[in-house]
């Protein structure tokens, strides 16, 4: 359906969701802060984007947006918190949204909080709230509903590397073959004898794909890591 048949309303969101964007293109900050108090999701989105593109995002710009009543909203929030990982608070949010309502939600949050809490990226977080966020990916492991969601919470710590996460990534060895996948991905980045150890269970593991990961860091670890 082309443009002409489309209702004034639709094309009037549609030009104003254009013009955030383009306001991030043009280093316009007025114009991008005016799409974030837009009646429309989508259009506050794109204000959000530009925002970021322009290096202008704020604290408080990506708090209103991680707590909209719109959960579309809430994860582009995600998606755009997981590209500016250095703005003050934003692992603290992003870790009240693994109890989400919307799966996807969690879900997006789980990704962003592993780049934000990356231990190779030297991002200005403190001790605090990264034990806080870990712990909280930890309890979306071992509890969260939705296989997706504990997917990429398991993703998400062996992305960030804390030691004190390796206990959920070992109970993650015991879930469905996608999670048991990741959880055998991610622990390439920790270290110690119960890794070892679980990597050699991995090798039994009723899935191919689990086993080939397994037997892959095993050969390439250090003797002196096992």
């Amino acid at each position: 359906m082309g443009l002409a048949h489309m209702g004034p309303e639709f094309l009037e969101v549609a030009s104003r969701r254009r013009e955030a964007v383009l306001a991030g293109h043009r280093g316009d900050e007025d114009g991008a802060r005016l799409a974030l108090s837009d009646p429309d999701a989508g259009v506050r989105g794109c204000g959000l984007g530009a925002l970021a593109r322009m290096g202008a995002l704020r604290p408080g710009d990506m708090r209103a947006a991680l707590s909209s009543p719109v959960a579309s909203l809430r994860r582009r929030a995600c998606d755009i918190a997981a590209l500016s990982p250095g703005l003050a608070g934003t692992a603290t949010e992003l870790s009240k949204l693994l109890q989400d309502p919307d799966a996807g939600v969690v879900e997006a949050a789980c990704y962003a909080l592993g780049e934000v809490l990356d231990s190779t990226a030297g991002h200005p977080i403190s001790d605090e709230e990264r034990g806080r966020s870990t712990r909280a990916l930890g309890g979306t492991v071992r509890e969260h509903p939705e296989a997706l969601c504990r997917e990429a919470a398991v993703a998400a710590l062996g992305a960030i590397g804390d030691q004190e996460a390796l206990p959920a990534v070992l109970a993650a060895l015991a879930d469905k073959p996608a999670i048991r996948r990741r959880a055998v991905v991610a622990l390439a980045a920790f270290d110690g004898p119960l890794v070892s150890v679980a990597l050699e269970r991995a090798l039994d593991d009723r899935d191919w794909q689990v086993r080939q990961v397994a037997q892959d860091l095993l050969e390439r670890r250090p003797r002196e890591r096992r």
